[in-house]
């Protein structure tokens, strides 16, 4: 028995034992996802973080009604579409189909879109 070691999160070597985040990975093209979660995480909070920006842009605009929904999902699926194909150039068999990856985490932002859009566009535009 080790006795009070703790379990630490796995994490991948690369360039002679040099450790290599989630995040930087994210943002290097053609990294190396040895697990499927690990890269359908990125792409979770990818989501989250345009919608939030998006969320701000549109209550700022102000933009309103289905214009403003649906250049959202053509944005959000857009990028997230780019994101994986081009930019981490990645198997979309590997992770069930492309659909799969361009529906991870969109209903989740969606709902945050809404909400941030929302709170500004009331904050901003009424008396």
């Amino acid at each position: 028995y080790s006795g009070g070691t703790s379990r630490k999160e796995e994490s991948h070597l690369v360039n002679g034992g040099v450790k290599q985040s989630t995040w930087s990975k994210a943002f290097n093209s053609n990294a190396v996802w040895e697990e499927k979660d690990e890269f359908l995480d990125v792409i979770y909070w990818l989501r989250q973080i345009i919608a939030i920006v998006l969320g701000v842009m549109w209550g700022v605009a102000p933009l309103k009604g289905f214009l403003g929904i649906a250049i959202f999902c053509i944005i959000n699926a857009g990028v997230l579409y780019v994101y994986f194909s081009s930019f981490q150039q990645i198997d979309e068999e590997e992770y069930g189909g492309t659909w799969e990856l361009t529906k991870e985490g969109f209903m989740t932002s969606f709902a945050l879109f809404l909400v941030v859009w929302i709170i500004f566009y009331t904050a901003l535009h009424f008396d």
